[in-house]
C-alpha cells in the first residue's frame, strides 16, 4: 500500500473490463520455508492490530462498496458455501448470509474477526492469515477477497491458496485499489507530503518480485498465475461521500499505510498536514459540506 492509498474493505459500475486465456498452469503452495511471513506481513500485522472499531468508524462504509458486485462475481447466492477473506466489520459475510449463502470468514485481525462475528452471528468466523487457510482443498464454491490483497506480502502465493480451497469449477473473486488511484483516494496523501512527511523506515514496501501493476492487465495476469482460470478484470469506479472529519480520523487513528506515514512526524506533524488537508478539502466539498470523493478500483475474477 502506498502512502495514497487507503485501507482495506454497491453500486459500483464497471467501465472496462479484460479477459485472460484460460488453462493456466496451476502454483503449487509453496514449502513452509517459503511461506514465512515477510517483512511486509509482519507490518501489515503491526499497522492492523487493535485497529478494528476505527476502521469500522471510518473507512468500512468506503470499501463496501464493491460488495455487491464482488459476490456477484464469485457467484455467490442460496446455498452456495461462501468463504469471505479478510473479513473486516463483516460487510461481505453479511450480504452473502442475506442472500441464502452459507458463510465462514476468516481476517488475520482478531479484533476484526470478533466484529464480524457480532454483525453475522450465522457465520462461522475464526482468525487465520494467507497464504495458510484452515481448510481442505475443494471446499468452497465461492470466494472473496474484499481489498485483502493490498495487505498480503505474497498476492500470488494468496490467490494459489484461494484456488486450492475452491472446488473445481467453483470462482475466486477479488478487489484491489487501482494504481494509479483517482482524485479521491490521494486526498490525505497529498497533505502528508505537502507537510514534508515520508514513509517510516520500520514500513516496508511490497518486494518488487511480489508486486503486480495495479492495472486490470496487471491483476488479471495476477489470477492466470496464480491458477485461476478465464480470469477477467473490471474496473469499478463511484464517488464516496463522507464528512470530513471522519475522513481525516482515519488516518489520525494510524489505519493503514497512510496512517503510519501521518503519525510518523509526531503530532506536530499531524497538525501540520491538517492544515494542509483542511485547504485541500475545498475541491471535494458539496453544499451540504460532505467530501465527494472519487475512487477507483479493481475487480478480478476467475475459476479454479
Amino acid at each position: 500500500m502506498t502512502a495514497s492509498s487507503v485501507p482495506r474493505e454497491a453500486g459500483a459500475v464497471a467501465v472496462s473490463q479484460v479477459p485472460r486465456a484460460t488453462g493456466a498452469v496451476a502454483v503449487s503452495p509453496g514449502a513452509e520455508a517459503e511461506r514465512s511471513p515477510t517483512p511486509f506481513d509482519q507490518a501489515e500485522r503491526r499497522i492492523w492490530s487493535g485497529k478494528a472499531e476505527a476502521y469500522a468508524r471510518t473507512y468500512a462504509r468506503l470499501c463496501a462498496h464493491p460488495a455487491a458486485a464482488l459476490l456477484d462475481a464469485a457467484g455467490a447466492g442460496p446455498g452456495s458455501r461462501v468463504l469471505d477473506v479478510g473479513c473486516g466489520s463483516g460487510t461481505i459475510s453479511a450480504l452473502a448470509a442475506g442472500r441464502g449463502a452459507t458463510v465462514h470468514a476468516v481476517d488475520a485481525e482478531p479484533g476484526m474477526v470478533e466484529a464480524t462475528r457480532r454483525a453475522v452471528p450465522e457465520a462461522e468466523a475464526r482468525t487465520a492469515r494467507l497464504p495458510e487457510l484452515p481448510y481442505a482443498d475443494d471446499t468452497f464454491d465461492a470466494v472473496v477477497g474484499n481489498f485483502v490483497l493490498n495487505h498480503v506480502g505474497r498476492p500470488r502465493e494468496a490467490l494459489a491458496e484461494l484456488r486450492r480451497i475452491t472446488r473445481p469449477g467453483g470462482r475466486v473473486a477479488v478487489t484491489v485499489w487501482r494504481s494509479p488511484g483517482a482524485p479521491g483516494q490521494a486526498l490525505i496523501g497529498r497533505a502528508v507530503q505537502a507537510a514534508g512527511l515520508t514513509r517510516p523506515d520500520w514500513l516496508p514496501a511490497l518486494a518488487p518480485d511480489d508486486d503486480f501493476p495495479r492495472t486490470p492487465e496487471g491483476l488479471a495476469a495476477l489470477l492466470d498465475g496464480a491458477g485461476l482460470l478465464g480470469a477477467e478484470c473490471s474496473e469499478v469506479v463511484w464517488a464516496h461521500r463522507c464528512d470530513p472529519e471522519t475522513w481525516w480520523a482515519g488516518a489520525e487513528r494510524g489505519i493503514g499505510a497512510i496512517g503510519q506515514v501521518l503519525n510518523s512526524g509526531g503530532a506536530e506533524g499531524v497538525a501540520a498536514a491538517r492544515r494542509v488537508y483542511d485547504e485541500l478539502c475545498a475541491e471535494f466539498r458539496s453544499a451540504d459540506g460532505l467530501l465527494t470523493l472519487p475512487h477507483a478500483a479493481l475487480l478480478a475474477r476467475g475459476r479454479a
